[in-house]
């Protein structure tokens, strides 16, 4: 993959294309990501999940009611009414994003009580929005970065690549593009479908360049 069909598929990219061609191409080689098929589905939803590379770390700017409808089930209430408009962004104050990360990502996925902080620290990061202690601890040891290192790697090109592309393989998402059920992807890195218009519009981008029928 060149500079030139990177920015073909995301073009909001230009001033991250040179940065990461390379520690993308890279990655995709270390991680089996290595067919046509294969790489049109991934560099789709890295591309959704960055926002064409630009963010490499979680966006928390939630409204209050976007926090419930976001974090709440119905079986797991994460946020309170009273505590949605007190964290959430209003017209009165900004959101309070490292409170809404260590209330919704509290005592989950390796993760102590919010008072730790842990949601905050292990919020989602790189290119595929990585998230909880667990699982930053368990890819810092697969590479061999210092835990206390590792948030600071997770966020530049190599590791936001590197990361992604472990996590991909990891999750078994090599096998669904090789079926090309790019719905499933979705499901296993969103939970569910969220942006999948936008995940679609560049799925569509990247088959064209990389020859996918």
């Amino acid at each position: 993959m060149t500079r030139e069909d990177l920015l073909r598929i995301m073009p909001a990219a230009a001033a991250r294309a040179d940065a990461f061609v390379g520690p993308l191409c890279a990655a995709m080689a270390e991680f089996s990501i290595d067919t046509p098929s294969r790489q049109a589905a991934f560099l789709a939803q890295i591309g959704h999940e960055s926002r064409q590379l630009a963010a490499l770390e979680e966006n928390l700017n939630y409204r209050p009611q976007a926090l419930l409808d976001t974090f709440n089930t119905r079986t797991q209430t994460r946020f309170t009414s009273e505590q949605a408009e007190l964290y959430g962004r209003t017209p009165e104050h900004p959101a309070d994003q490292r409170m809404i990360a260590n209330l919704a990502y509290a005592n989950r996925g390796g993760n102590r009580d919010a008072a730790s902080g842990d949601g905050w620290t292990y919020r989602g990061a790189g290119l595929i929005q990585l998230t909880f202690r667990a699982n930053h601890e368990a890819c810092a040891d697969h590479f061999g970065i210092a835990r206390d290192k590792f948030g600071e790697w997770l966020r530049t090109p190599e590791g936001a690549s590197r990361s992604a592309a472990r996590y991909w393989s990891r999750n078994g998402l090599n096998e669904l593009a090789d079926a090309g059920d790019f719905v499933r992807i979705t499901i296993r890195i969103n939970g569910g479908l969220r942006g999948q218009s936008d995940r679609i519009s560049l799925w569509d981008a990247a088959r064209g360049v990389m020859g996918v029928a």
